[in-house]
């Protein structure tokens, strides 16, 4: 913006401010449906004013500045809104689970076992299982992401199950 209309419209937004700005407090003050205080919103509004290329133009500053403060109200209820939604979802969420020292320490040695049984299988073996068990991966995919044939992925996974249930068998 060239320096000479930026002077005109901070001394047209100069104008407007003396002008305007209290009865914009009191047309805010009387509005039921504002989420913050007037004084700030006013505020808003005549920072919204300052953004105008010509603000000269304006014919009717306070049809504009009410335009203005209702689109900041709209946004303001809006995103307030969105946070007591969001606040009700999470208060609807359960509590945590807390554990016992007990319950701990089984998940613990339960989590070496089968760390200590994947680290018998190959990288591919290992792979293929994990995908194929805890992600669902379709062989055809491992089988590709390897780069070995599908009937491989199916020997890599029965390698992991005969691992698993050779664990289970240590354990039990």
């Amino acid at each position: 913006m060239p320096e000479s209309i930026l002077h005109r419209n901070h001394t047209t937004l100069d104008r407007l401010f003396r002008m305007h700005s209290s009865w914009l407090t009191g047309w805010l003050n009387r509005q039921r449906w504002t989420v913050h205080s007037s004084e700030d919103l006013a505020s808003d509004v005549f920072c919204a004013l300052l953004a105008i290329p010509n603000l000269d133009a304006v014919s009717q500053p306070r049809a504009m500045m009410t335009t203005i403060a209702r689109r900041l109200i709209y946004d303001a209820r809006r995103r307030d809104d969105l946070r007591r939604s969001y606040e009700s979802e999470l208060m609807a969420l359960p509590e945590a689970l807390e554990i016992s020292a007990e319950e701990r320490l089984i998940l613990i040695q339960a989590l070496q076992a089968v760390e200590a049984m994947l680290s018998t299988l190959s990288y591919k073996a290992r792979t293929a299982f994990l995908r194929s068990q805890m992600q669902g991966t379709p062989y055809a995919e491992i089988a590709d992401e390897l780069g070995v044939s599908v009937s491989m992925v199916r020997k890599y996974v029965a390698q992991g199950l005969r691992a698993a249930y050779a664990a289970v068998d240590r354990q039990g």
